[in-house]
């Protein structure tokens, strides 16, 4: 041991002592600054009422040939211990990396079954297909799916981690048909409205009753107590909002940029007065505003929006792919959701700069017991 003191050495292992206990503390504190907690078992599916979270990714499945009911009711199951250890900050069965799992940061998992799955199962489906909107320009590769799983988390490392668990051991059962990648700002703050990539607060009327806008209390007993997801994929052209001025974005929206206030009042949950007309006679509020056309006066008809901006890159000459991933949650698509999209596509001023490229419908099933499973009161 030429060259190396015993002192030398003593002293070598005290500071290597001492840095790992610093890396100890630093990673503790990152885990602490990430280790908010959602309850995953209960009446109802975490991930709807939950405050939304920073990140999100949507994933949805093609069930494979010959996965049919008996196969579900082992992959259900499995998903669902991944979603249950996950969300508690606890690894996944079989999980490589353990450590990822120690921040759950707000973790939430949510599944969704779409006319697929219903079909596998031989079981009929609580859902129907969307009318055909005339503003929509479908691209297929952005449509559908078998089974969804909604998963979202302040933590972006978080999210990813938990898509590989759900995805790995989904394999055996289902290919991946699409995943869509979506942020928030305002993440988290209680009572602060997400802005959205134009600016706009966005989602500013939402239900405060959500056992009568959102959980379904009737219809089959397996769904009670869950809801359902229309979820749609809206491309925003950037390029030429960015040439309207703001007198002009203002009058499409019927609200302020800045404040989120109606035209017609001075704070963001100031009730909007259509009949208010300005001095040349006109409404102040357009009959063509997007807030009007989105308009629903029942509040247990309205739908709980839960969005997330989406941005793809810019291309070399500058325009970007950007836009919402627009989630929308009530207990009953064909009476709350559809009529107003069927307003919105027959006259909101906003179609001059968005266009819905993809759709998928799902049905959400209630939660489950700590001894049961997402889906089990379906296929048991």
């Amino acid at each position: 041991m030429s060259g190396i003191s015993r002192r030398g050495l003593f002293v070598a292992g005290a500071a290597t002592a001492a840095a790992t206990a610093a890396a100890a503390v630093g990673g503790s504190a990152q885990a602490s600054a990430g280790s908010g907690v959602e309850a995953f078992h209960g009446t109802h599916q975490a991930g709807v009422a939950t405050a939304p979270q920073a990140h999100a990714v949507f994933v949805a499945f093609d069930l494979l040939p010959g996965t049919d009911r008996e196969a579900l009711t082992r992959l259900l199951p499995l998903l669902t211990d991944d979603a249950r250890r996950l969300t508690q900050g606890q690894p996944a069965l079989a999980d490589t990396e353990p450590e990822l799992a120690a921040g759950p940061a707000r973790l939430t998992v949510t599944f969704g079954f779409g006319p697929g799955l219903f079909k596998a199962a031989k079981a009929e489906s609580p859902l129907r297909p969307l009318p055909a909107f005339e503003t929509d320009k479908l691209d297929k590769r952005w449509n559908g799916g078998d089974l969804l799983a909604q998963i979202c988390a302040d933590d972006n490392l978080t999210v990813a981690h938990a898509l590989r668990m759900i995805v790995k051991d989904a394999r055996s059962f289902a290919r991946v048909r699409w995943t869509q990648r979506g942020f928030r700002s305002s993440a988290g703050a209680p009572g602060v409205t997400q802005r959205n990539l134009m600016g706009q607060l966005d989602g500013t009327v939402n239900p405060t009753d959500l056992d009568k806008a959102v959980w379904i209390t009737d219809g089959p007993e397996w769904l009670r107590g869950g809801t359902t997801l229309v979820f749609r994929r809206i491309r925003m052209n950037l390029e030429t909002w960015d040439a309207a001025d703001r007198v002009a974005r203002e009058f499409t929206i019927g609200r302020r940029l800045d404040t989120g206030a109606p035209l017609t009042g001075r704070a963001e949950h100031d009730e909007p007065d259509f009949d208010r007309l300005n001095g040349f006679g006109f409404p102040v509020i357009s009959e063509y505003a997007h807030i009007r056309r989105a308009r629903t006066a029942d509040p247990s008809l309205r739908i709980l929006r839960r969005p997330y901006n989406y941005d793809e890159g810019i291309s070399a000459d500058g325009t970007s792919d950007s836009g919402l991933l627009f989630a929308s949650y009530q207990a009953d698509v064909e009476r709350q959701f559809v009529p107003v999209q069927q307003r919105l596509a027959e006259g909101d001023l906003l179609n001059e700069w968005v266009t819905t490229i993809g759709s998928a419908v799902f049905a959400v099933p209630p939660g489950c017991t700590a001894d049961g499973w997402i889906g089990d009161r379906l296929l048991s």
